[in-house]
């Protein structure tokens, strides 16, 4: 009798998950707009960053598309808008960007304070400095006295008072609020550093400056700087949505699933890659999307490796190492709780 009891209770609570999710008002107003707004950065190479076209391209880029081909079943439908790092949080708060996909630092204060939630990592980075090879200096323990050009309002500035105060050193800060302002001062002499993430650095390095091979980033990393999605706190919806659209694209790289053969995998006799593909109902109805949301995130904007390879690794003008952003299996921190 007690199992029979305890069988219907068990049911019963599977038909509550599986019933349809609610939209909230974020959610709301994304559908009755038709397009997402997400906001990038002005500029970084292979994040975020616009050709003469106005074509935008990178890894931050392809999150948010692949948020938008979640929603709309359309990765296109996506409106980018660039904003500096001291704009960036203003523009969330505000709505004027429904979601920063912005080179953004995972941290308490402002998952908490700033009235917003983290919704996964999509590239694990942490703080370097570059500086001229004429300098002749190797490590960042001989900076003592230099020039930093830095952003304000970001964990960088803040890491970067902490880690000369902890050395016992001194320095001179640079500070500039537009990324474009910064690359120039500092490839025009104005300070002997420049320090941000280790990928804008290298990001940088390859895209603006004047002569690559004149260049050096420091071995040293003094900063844990995990990047990810950012929404505001609310629209809890919305937030799942974001978060289930990037780790689709884990998901699908553990897999073996690409934008190549998204279209044979849908005849895979694989349970998992059944249910994430869509094929067994059931996952787009939990997420409230459409059941084929996996297969259209994956068909138009691909797994997160491929992602990754076309814009910052080694299928790019970049050639960064997967590192600790190689999938768990392969001795990376990538790790997608399962699509079930």
């Amino acid at each position: 009798m007690f199992k029979k009891v305890m069988a219907g209770v068990f049911a019963a609570g599977l038909v509550g998950a599986a019933g349809t999710a609610y939209a909230g008002k974020d959610l709301d107003a994304i559908k009755a707009r038709g397009q997402l707004l997400c906001g990038v950065s002005t500029g970084v190479a292979g994040f975020a960053s616009a050709d003469s076209q106005g074509k935008w391209t990178g890894i931050d880029v392809d999150v948010c598309r692949a948020v938008a081909a979640a929603i709309f079943g359309d990765a296109d439908k996506v409106k980018f808008i660039p904003t500096t790092a001291q704009q960036r949080f203003t523009a969330l708060q505000s709505g004027e960007v429904d979601l920063l996909v912005r080179t953004t630092t995972y941290t308490l204060t402002r998952d908490t304070a700033l009235g917003f939630d983290f919704t996964g990592i999509n590239y694990y980075d942490g703080q370097g400095f570059m500086v001229n090879k004429k300098l002749g200096v190797k490590s960042a323990k001989e900076l003592n006295g230099a020039t930093v050009c830095v952003q304000p309002g970001t964990t960088t500035e803040l890491n970067l008072a902490d880690y000369f105060r902890a050395n016992k050193m001194t320095f001179k800060p640079v500070v500039i609020e537009k990324i474009e302002e910064v690359r120039a001062a500092f490839f025009a002499g104005r300070c002997d550093v420049f320090t941000t993430d280790a990928s804008g650095l290298y990001a940088t390095r390859v895209a603006n400056a004047p002569t690559p091979d004149d260049y050096i980033i420091l071995p040293e990393i003094i900063s844990k700087e995990p990047l990810g999605p950012v929404v505001r706190h609310g629209d809890n919806q919305f937030a799942d949505i974001v978060r289930w659209a990037f780790f689709a694209m884990l998901e699908a790289e553990e897999y073996g699933i690409t934008s190549k053969n998204v279209d044979e995998m849908l005849k895979s006799d694989n349970p998992a890659i059944k249910r994430i593909l869509g094929v067994t109902p059931g996952m787009g109805k939990a997420l409230g999307v459409d059941e084929k949301w996996v297969y259209n995130i994956i068909k138009q904007v691909g797994n997160y490796g491929e992602v990754f390879d076309r814009t910052v690794g080694m299928g790019s003008p970049l050639k960064i190492a997967r590192g600790q952003n190689a999938l768990w299996t392969q001795g990376g921190l990538q790790y997608a709780p399962p699509i079930r």
